[in-house]
């Protein structure tokens, strides 16, 4: 027999269970980050048995960072390179930081000449000098060890994240300039002070905890206790391409290499990835698919009430699996939005629990 509760936690803040270490994560300006809803997020996970875990699309990582700090044996999986490249600088990094000596080396000039992201994208995002500097710390990047190479490249993209505008690279100028004092920072600059941040967000908690880089739908679904679930949530106002609004992150994590970038495109972002997450007319069957797949473990899904499909369609989805399904609500204002009255933007982020 299903069974439904709601129970609304109001304001976040008002949760009790709490974790030092993950307020003081750092926080790309991410699409759909769980960052503000993560205190009574975890005040529901804290009352679930489990010991392994699947966050099974990682995006941030906050969510997996916090189940780390938990004393969880955490697996993080996203289809993004640049998520996962995070994910692995601070959830399966078992506690290797980088030193001065590595930030030095960093910083020295360009040992190879390269010159790629100083001639595709001149005039776009950053200044000349800024360009230099990506391409100059990416000639010394590959010569680190994995751990280091992750936080090096982790903090190139918190800088550039900072020094951009809304936070996302859908425009080219800086007509959404509200003053903040990083958008006239040298990237150089940005980046040292991102180095500190990952540096002390770097932590082991003593588990084998693993990164993947996957389809959802090509991971292996066994060994897990309980999987974590926050799939791109399909609005009915706005679309969910996260390539659109990172690419050049995206494209960063990997420079460039086996990526396609639309040249006819005046933001030069890159080809957008297949998922049945980001269409209304796939999704629902995504859903059906992605509970059988785990149906052995007890599943927490996400999702939110401005999006499809709706909670009813929800809970009878996961019905098809599961005989207790729990369904609880927070009060959510995202991020992102077109200005700060947008109604849009203040909706109940649902978390359901299905065991």
């Amino acid at each position: 027999m299903t069974l439904e509760l709601d129970l609304d936690f109001g304001e976040t803040t008002s949760s009790n269970y709490t974790l030092t270490r993950t307020l003081s994560y750092p926080r790309l300006r991410f699409m759909g980050s769980k960052f503000k809803v993560l205190p009574s997020l975890v005040n529901i996970l804290s009352d679930i048995p489990f010991d392994t875990v699947l966050d099974a699309f990682s995006g941030s990582g906050v969510v997996s960072y916090a189940l780390k700090e938990m004393g969880k044996q955490v697996v993080a999986n996203d289809f993004l390179n640049f998520t996962s490249t995070v994910a692995t600088a601070l959830i399966e990094n078992p506690g290797v930081t980088l030193s001065e000596e590595d930030v030095h080396r960093l910083l020295s000039p360009n040992s190879d000449g390269r010159n790629f992201i100083q001639n595709k994208f001149q005039g776009l995002y950053f200044p000349d000098e800024d360009h230099a500097f990506l391409d100059a710390v990416w000639s010394h990047i590959e010569l680190l060890p994995r751990f280091k190479r992750e936080l090096a490249l982790s903090s190139l993209f918190l800088a550039a994240v900072r020094k951009q505008p809304r936070g996302v690279f859908t425009v080219t100028t800086f007509r959404y300039d509200d003053g903040r004092r990083n958008l006239r920072m040298p990237l150089r600059e940005l980046f040292q002070q991102a180095v500190a941040e990952y540096n002390c967000a770097v932590f082991d908690n003593q588990r084998h905890n693993r990164v993947i880089c996957q389809d959802i739908f090509d991971v292996d679904p066994s060994g897990f206790d309980l999987v974590y679930l926050d799939p791109p949530y399909v609005s009915t106002t706005d679309d969910n391409d996260y390539i659109k609004r990172y690419h050049f992150l995206e494209g960063l994590s990997v420079y460039w290499r086996g990526q396609k970038i639309m040249e006819d495109t005046a933001t030069k972002k890159i080809a957008k990835r297949y998922t049945a997450f980001a269409y209304k007319h796939t999704m629902r069957e995504a859903f059906r698919e992605l509970f059988y797949r785990f149906r052995k473990s007890t599943l927490v899904l996400s999702y939110g009430s401005n999006s499809v499909p709706n909670k009813q369609e929800l809970l009878a989805l996961l019905s098809e699996e599961k005989q207790n399904v729990q369904s609880y609500s927070i009060s959510h204002r995202y991020s992102f939005g077109n200005h700060v009255n947008a109604l849009r933007r203040k909706v109940e982020e649902y978390v359901f629990v299905a065991k």
